[in-house]
């Protein structure tokens, strides 16, 4: 399905950037639109992975999400055909934190990768929300039923997930306008210089590594986190060899908090991208004994999304959800405050 539109400046008083401008006029309909169809859904990040796809064009040029539009351009946006996927439900026990007509709220475990891809279709959160939950909304594709934002496989805690297309668009709208609390734990490397802190950068994707994001970009989404530091932990000789760090998001990229930390000089235990030292690195050596072998066990990255805030897409009511961590995180702590 291919929609044309003719861009009038007069539309953009803001001067917004092309993915955000587009999407708000195809929910608006402003402007005419000429295809099979009256524009209907079209969320900002299907229209940023058409747009990376070069299915996105300005007067029959490609165009990027932070592009601006010239007035008087035709832009014309081609779809990509719905795809036909079977995916099957799959029983896993899983804890819901919340669930009514609309959405439901998850405490995620580690080693699930959040929906399925055209290679993977099994093993997946989907797969055990299609069983659990029965419905999901449909907008994300078939792939990312239900599915507004994610977190990385061998992270876990709190996740929002939507069940009507309705509830999935405002959320949408609740998570592009930051009106959301993100709260996370993590268990890191050394200490930080300041007890609390902000982190502002670009992340995109690295230049030498396809599966790792970088702040070392020339363009990448702009990245905000809040840092504090809980507690710290040192040897006997005083020496700060942990600390666990709670971070606040205020944007929500691909890897942030990973990222960030890292670029902190506080990369994460057990973060195989990003945190995994030599034995010869003086991160790892200075670790008392428990505490290494401890880290050696973690499934994945010690990092939790301990807290999530919204407000109901439909009743508006204000919720505030906590989810306990795992157990292997919570063992690793255990020893960790041997160090206080």
């Amino acid at each position: 399905m291919i929609w044309t539109w003719r861009y009038n400046k007069q539309l953009n008083t803001a001067d917004e950037r092309a993915d955000k401008l587009i999407t708000r006029a195809v929910k608006d309909g402003n402007g005419e639109w000429h295809g099979a169809g009256e524009p209907a859904v079209c969320t900002r990040s299907l229209l940023q992975r058409l747009m990376e796809r070069g299915r996105v064009t300005m007067d029959a040029a490609p165009i990027h999400p932070d592009s601006k539009l010239r007035d008087g351009a035709a832009i014309k946006i081609e779809f990509l055909p719905p795809e036909s996927i079977d995916l099957k439900p799959e029983a896993v026990d899983i804890e819901v934190l919340f669930e009514d007509h609309d959405i439901a709220v998850i405490n995620k475990p580690q080693g699930f990768a959040v929906h399925p891809s055209l290679t993977k279709k099994h093993g997946t959160l989907v797969n055990i929300l299609l069983h659990r939950l029965g419905k999901l909304s449909s907008i994300g594709g078939p792939l990312r039923p239900g599915i507004v934002h994610r977190l990385d496989k061998d992270t876990s805690g709190v996740l929002v997930v939507s069940k009507t297309d309705i509830a999935h668009m405002e959320l949408v709208k609740t998570f592009s306008t930051h009106s959301i609390e993100r709260v996370y734990w993590a268990l890191c490397y050394g200490t930080t210089k300041d007890s609390s802190g902000i982190i502002k950068t670009l992340i995109g994707r690295s230049a030498t590594d396809r599966k790792r994001m970088s702040t070392k970009v020339k363009r990448g989404r702009h990245a905000v986190t809040y840092f504090k530091r809980l507690e710290e932990y040192k040897t006997g000789k005083g020496m700060p060899f942990g600390t666990f760090l709670e971070a606040k998001l205020e944007t929500g990229r691909t890897h942030q908090v990973r990222v960030h930390f890292t670029d902190l000089g506080n990369s994460i235990m057990g973060d195989p991208a990003y945190g995994s030292p030599s034995a010869k690195q003086a991160k790892w050596v200075i670790l008392p004994d428990d505490a290494r072998e401890a880290i050696t066990k973690l499934p994945g990255q010690a990092l939790h999304a301990r807290r999530l805030a919204f407000n109901h897409p439909l009743t508006g009511k204000s919720m505030l959800f906590e989810a306990e961590a795992p157990d292997p995180f919570k063992s690793l702590l255990g020893i960790l405050r041997r160090y206080k």
